[in-house]
This record gives C-alpha cells, sequence and structure tokens, in this order.
C-alpha cells in the first residue's frame, strides 16, 4: 500500500503562536511558482480512501495500514467499486497497469458529516500510476471519474497562491454541502516537484486564517 502524501501549508508556522506567517514560504520550489496560474479544488473533511488496483484484483485502504473503515462507508465503496463487474470496468480501462484513485469518504457519520449529504459517498481527487512514479493529469483524473460514475472535488479556482489566500479569506461556502469551505487544496498547472523530488502542492485552510 502506498499512503497519500501529506500536504503542507505554504507558509511556516510562527513559534509560539503556531499562526502561519503569510508571505514566508516554506519551500523554495513553491515561492518559486507561486504567481503562476495554479488549479485549487475544494477540500474535503472525510476520511482518505484509496482504491487500488494492483492490475488483477480491487483493494480498499483508509489512510494507513491499520486505519478501520467505517462498516457503512465499506457497503458504499463496495457499491461502487467491488463485484465482476466493476472489476472488468478496472481491466478495461487500466489493463493490467496499477492504479490507485485517492479520494475523501465523507458524509453520514464521517467528519463533518451532514453538512455535506444525508448518506455517504466517495469523491475522487487524484490518481497515481505507481510503477512509473506518475500523477495523471485533471483531464485524465476527471475521464476516470466520469468511467465509474464517481464524484471529484470541484476546481473552485484559479490563480496565484495569494488568489487562494484572499479566497480563503472571504470564509466561501461549500460547493457541495451547506456547510462552509475547509479550504482548498492547490497545485501548479502543470505537475511539478522541487528538488528532493517531492509534488509541489499545498492546502489553504481556513481556520489558519479565519480565528
Amino acid at each position: 500500500m502506498i499512503e497519500y502524501h501529506k500536504i503542507e501549508p505554504p507558509f511556516v508556522r510562527e513559534d509560539n503562536t503556531k499562526k502561519l506567517i503569510e508571505g514566508k514560504y516554506k519551500n523554495e520550489t513553491v515561492e518559486f511558482v507561486k504567481d503562476l496560474t495554479w488549479q485549487f479544488t475544494e477540500k474535503i473533511d472525510g476520511t482518505n480512501i484509496s482504491i487500488v488496483w494492483d492490475g488483477h484484483k480491487v483493494e480498499f485502504h483508509g489512510r494507513t495500514e491499520r486505519a478501520q473503515i467505517p462498516a457503512h462507508l465499506v457497503n458504499k465503496l463496495n457499491e461502487l467499486f467491488g463485484g465482476d463487474v466493476n472489476e472488468e470496468m478496472f481491466e478495461q480501462t487500466f489493463g493490467d497497469t496499477p492504479m490507485i484513485l485517492y479520494g475523501e469518504g465523507y458524509g453520514y457519520k464521517i467528519q463533518n458529516g451532514g453538512a455535506y449529504r444525508d448518506d455517504v459517498s466517495f469523491i475522487l481527487f487524484d490518481v497515481y500510476q505507481p510503477t512509473n512514479d506518475i500523477w495523471l493529469k485533471r483531464e485524465a483524473v476527471e475521464n476516470i471519474a466520469h468511467k465509474f460514475n464517481i464524484e471529484i472535488v470541484p476546481i473552485v479556482l484559479e490563480g496565484t497562491i495569494d488568489d487562494a489566500v484572499q479566497y480563503i479569506k472571504t470564509c466561501p461556502s461549500s460547493t457541495i454541502g451547506i456547510a462552509k469551505m475547509e479550504g482548498v487544496v492547490g497545485r501548479p498547472a502543470i505537475e511539478l516537484r522541487d528538488r528532493l523530488g517531492k509534488r509541489v502542492i499545498v492546502k489553504v485552510k481556513v481556520h489558519d486564517f479565519i480565528r
């Protein structure tokens, strides 16, 4: 199992207050490309789920090996991805190439719960091809969501990191529920990595700017 990488905020935190120091970047690559066009999707308050296709069968995992997936969410995942028909869809779409679909289990009795929906579901935000260490482009991720008839996190903003910060400071409403938005996850319009090989990707959360 390959756990989904941690996503950091763009700025460092002040030692005593732990507040973000706006404009003081943690990563020099993020700072270098901060004024380029980034794509920001809504951050969903749920539980991290990975749908793993090993080239032959499908498995579901939580964020870690030990993470327990709630039973009602397992039932929904089986509905969306389990069974012979779905296995044929995976084989038809990916062949024997391993793929990991990363998303959030969200809704009833999960984190923000009913603020999103009265039932439970899965929403896709990333797809990874582990053999060649490739993250798929947004267009490809959208195509996969369409093939499997599943939701995908919506793009809420395209702009600079400062644009995202100013947007979050307005405390926007969620685009998929009645709650306020938890935050956004942003990545450059073209997939980039820093000099250590880490993805260039950040999160901007409302509670870091609105207290």
